[in-house]
């Protein structure tokens, strides 16, 4: 019996250790194809006479009614607003956005790379995390557009980590946030939360709060019970 029970669970962890070998190649072969994809298209882009981006992004909007309980669900309620790959297009989409000071509360702006929607349980998020950083709402639209020339620039250190930015405007603030893809590689989320810092120039009075996205699914929270601050 004990030998049915040894070759049971060696079976067992063999495939577990093939399973988790498959799912790190299809992850590298996506990575792959969407390295090939983004070549391809600043080739074309270049030959257009434009400027292509590292990336292509996705400006994304959220409204809800205050006070109103609706049973459609978050991620019915994210619009999809434009996208865009290159300098030209972008300051096309940017220049014809509302700015952050006209926009009612609660709504939500999000710009994501390509592919990436702006939820927790996306496979790009689901493992990662946020920096939060709460503002007065006569400056946030200095900041938020400071953030988004760093990440659509590709500014920020660990850029390849960063999956996308948030404003959250509230009743009585205005929030941003950079949303990561690990949330357990503290070297990277340190170096990100240092280079926030230095691009938006932030005061030494502002203080940097990070939560993981899986906490948020456990308490239902973007930004209470935040794990880190810094």
């Amino acid at each position: 019996m004990e030998v049915v029970a040894e070759k049971k669970e060696f079976d067992n962890k063999n495939s577990s250790n093939a399973l988790d070998t498959s799912s790190t190649l299809s992850t590298i072969a996506n990575a792959a194809d969407k390295e090939a994809e983004d070549r391809e298209r600043q080739a074309r882009d270049l030959k257009a006479g434009f400027h292509p981006l590292k990336h292509k992004f996705v400006f994304w909007y959220t409204r809800r009614t205050p006070g109103v309980r609706s049973q459609t669900s978050y991620e019915d309620n994210i619009k999809k607003i434009v996208d865009f790959s290159t300098v030209e297009a972008f300051w096309v989409c940017y220049c014809h956005l509302a700015r952050p000071s006209s926009l009612p509360s609660p709504t939500d702006l999000h710009l994501f790379k390509e592919g990436i929607r702006p939820l927790w349980e996306d496979s790009a998020n689901c493992n990662g995390g946020k920096w939060i950083i709460r503002f007065k709402k006569a400056i946030s639209g200095r900041f938020w557009e400071d953030l988004v020339l760093a990440l659509v620039g590709d500014q920020l250190d660990y850029g390849d980590n960063v999956c996308g930015v948030v404003l959250s405007i509230r009743f009585n603030e205005d929030i941003l946030s950079v949303w990561n893809r690990n949330a357990s590689d503290h070297q990277a989320v340190m170096a990100l939360r240092d280079a926030i810092k230095r691009h938006l120039k932030l005061p030494h009075s502002y203080v940097m709060e990070y939560k993981p996205h899986d906490a948020s699914l456990r308490d239902n929270s973007s930004y209470r019970n935040t794990w880190l601050r810094g």
